[in-house]
């Protein structure tokens, strides 16, 4: 179930109005009946609604809409149409505007008519939303030939990852990465703390894809470590690169920052704390 919410002239950033007498067009009584209470709009129950907002559509123009969520509603005062609908609402970050044009392709399977396009209107519609979007405009991921990836992708939102050479070396500077993964309430994991592929490769792949943030460690130059940078930038994911020299990050990377450490136990401790802040940054901990 999702609202649709479709008005002239289009919607603001965050804030805009609806016509009272537009609430409920175009949607079943008995959907009606669930959203009213002593005859009264319940907005706050319409409040826990996915939301779909539309531009009147005419002639040539193709508009986009937008998906999103609406966090305050309420009858305010007057407006042209008589009394308003005050609107406070977020678009969704991660799912791109659609124009109305590729929505009308599938608007049998949201529950809209295509006069609805061109009216003014607050309707609810007993349809899945995001299910349709999926099946219609999520554009399929191009597919590697020597390893996997899932369609559609899933990012852990907790997960964090390690890219670094396998030396008992590195391992004091892992346990300072995991510690202040932790800090932000992030889990932290290296390619050889699983097991789950025939093949490495797979493994260190489907890390990377599921990691919301991947530190890569460029000290000695290991060509691993460039190749899951490469990977990981590929697919979208947020990168942190460390080193013990500058020296070693590659000129193509040389434009983006990094941290610079030293491998002892003061260095570690630096490292953590600056670690520990841009994580915090990333994912606003």
């Amino acid at each position: 179930m999702f609202s649709l919410l479709v008005k002239a002239g289009g919607w603001a950033e965050s804030r805009d109005s609806m016509p009272l007498s537009r609430s409920f067009e175009h949607t079943k009584d008995s959907i009606i009946e669930e959203f009213k209470v002593n005859s009264e709009i319940d907005f706050q129950a319409l409040i826990g609604l996915p939301a779909l907002f539309l531009k009147e559509t005419f002639g040539n123009e193709d508009p986009v809409a937008r998906v999103g969520r609406i966090i305050h509603a309420g009858v305010y005062g007057r407006g042209i149409y008589g009394t308003d609908i005050s609107l406070e609402y977020v678009y969704d970050p991660s799912i791109p505007p659609v124009k109305n044009s590729k929505l009308k392709e599938f608007a049998s399977e949201l529950g809209i008519d295509d006069f609805e396009f061109r009216r003014t209107h607050w309707a609810i519609k007993n349809n899945d939303l995001f299910k349709a979007l999926l099946r219609n405009i999520q554009p399929r991921r191009q597919f590697p030939k020597v390893f996997r990836i899932e369609d559609p992708e899933h990012v852990e939102p907790t997960l964090a990852s390690a890219m670094m050479p396998f030396h008992l070396g590195f391992d004091s500077v892992y346990e300072s990465i995991k510690k202040a993964s932790s800090e932000v309430y992030l889990h932290c994991r290296r390619a050889d703390d699983i097991w789950e592929n025939p093949e490495i490769i797979q493994d260190i792949v489907s890390l990377i894809d599921h990691s919301r943030v991947i530190i890569c460690d460029c000290t000695g130059r290991n060509p691993n470590v460039f190749y899951e940078i490469g990977i990981a930038h590929t697919l979208g994911r947020e990168v942190i690169l460390i080193t013990q020299n500058e020296e070693d990050i590659p000129f193509d990377l040389r434009h983006l920052r990094f941290i610079k450490y030293l491998n002892n136990d003061q260095g570690l401790s630096d490292l953590e704390q600056r670690l520990e802040s841009k994580l915090r940054d990333l994912v606003g901990a």
